[in-house]
């Protein structure tokens, strides 16, 4: 399993490919059913999934020069 750079999760390739996919093209914010549907894909939990789009987006909006935390600030 590869780092994805998000923290102490350990992640398949192919499951990094799937995460970042859904990142980029649907949402930085899915909601529920759409993040089931991710998870689904993934072979992940939804609580893993959820856990990972929190910690993308942290890392997003730091390479932004945003806080690490939603504000203010729409996405």
């Amino acid at each position: 399993m590869a780092s994805n750079g998000t923290g102490s999760m350990q992640l398949a390739e192919d499951q990094i490919k799937i995460l970042e996919e859904n990142f980029t093209r649907v949402s930085k914010h899915p909601d529920r059913s759409t993040l089931m549907l991710i998870a689904a894909e993934s072979g992940l939990t939804e609580e893993e999934t959820a856990k990972w789009f929190r910690l993308r987006n942290a890392q997003w909006r730091q390479a932004e020069g945003l806080p690490a935390q939603l504000g203010s600030v729409k996405d």
